[in-house]
């Protein structure tokens, strides 16, 4: 059973919009305001400070924002590139610098999330771009892809994916790891999750179908740098999957595990009951996400020993 911290708090966050005085859970559908919707999230975020024993240095990798986010005693040479989520629309260093800062300071890695362009302004490929775009600028740099671990959580983690996908086939030395929390990889959401979750999850109801069209903007779902499920894993490094048996991206969690598994790709699934999506950055709020977000931080240490 899971605990009551966690049904608590994810009860809390299923309910918000009680906490803005409207009965009914906000629906997601073609007059949802993705402006507004960033305007919310960044205004919420800008608030939060990072613990003392890390400091910051904001960086332009070409027109590309992005940030250093630097824990007191760094392991030398050692990187974690962080891709955040936001179901593609919205994200950037502003919302994610705290959750990345929980990954530097618990992995004792200096970390670099960054600003990838978003739909609808900029719909497929572009976000990939600029994660290869990223990824070679570390290797010109003078860091080592061994020491290098790529990962993210929702779009970020779709995008995990789709990047070492794309860096395989342009040829391009793969990271040492990897590590995605709740990604989605059929974006054409058809997967029997988004139906039998659709009320259990967090995901306000109807956001995948508008967000997600958003991203794809015509494009062939197929296409693997969209939809990683499609991929060839052959040769990929470690994979560390999550993902909550309440979300709606669970399917494709389960999925794409067993695709890169039978490539020969060293796959961990973890399934956390009753959890939804991208549980693991709500720690230290409940047990599940403490103990959820401990492993990947193992995993990571794993490959950055």
């Amino acid at each position: 059973m899971s605990s009551f911290r966690s049904r608590l708090v994810i009860g809390m966050i299923k309910n918000r919009h009680l906490f803005s005085f409207q009965l009914k859970p906000e629906v997601v559908d073609e007059s949802f305001s993705v402006e507004k919707f960033r305007e919310s999230v960044d205004k919420s975020s800008i608030k939060v400070k990072l613990p003392k024993s890390i400091s910051t240095q904001k960086i332009s990798i070409g027109e590309i924002n992005a940030e250093w986010i630097i824990p007191q005693h760094p392991k030398k040479d050692k990187i974690l590139l962080y891709i955040h989520g936001g179901g593609f629309i919205s994200g950037s260093t502003i919302t994610h610098r705290m959750h990345v800062a929980k990954f530097a300071e618990r992995c004792q890695l200096k970390s670099l999330v960054f600003d990838y362009r978003l739909a609808p302004e900029h719909s497929f490929p572009a976000a990939t771009e600029d994660c290869v775009a990223i990824y070679k600028w570390l290797l010109d740099q003078g860091y080592k892809s061994q020491n290098v671990v790529v990962g993210g959580e929702s779009a970020g983690a779709t995008l995990t994916l789709s990047l070492l996908l794309a860096l395989k086939a342009e040829h391009l030395s793969l990271p040492k790891a990897a590590f995605s929390i709740s990604p989605v990889t059929d974006l054409s959401c058809s997967a029997k999750s988004f139906e039998y979750n659709a009320k259990n999850d967090v995901a306000p109801m109807g956001s995948w179908t508008v967000w997600t069209n958003l991203y794809i903007s015509g494009n062939d779902t197929k296409n693997p740098l969209l939809s990683p499920l499609f991929g060839n894993y052959e040769g990929i490094p470690p994979l560390y999957i999550c993902a909550g048996t309440h979300e709606i991206h669970l399917d494709d969690c389960v999925n794409v595990a067993g695709v890169a598994t039978a490539y020969g790709v060293d796959v961990t699934l973890r399934k956390w009951d009753n959890m939804v999506h991208a549980f693991p950055l709500l720690t230290p709020l409940f047990p599940e996400a403490r103990e959820a977000f401990g492993e990947i931080c193992d995993f990571i240490a794993n490959h950055t020993k």
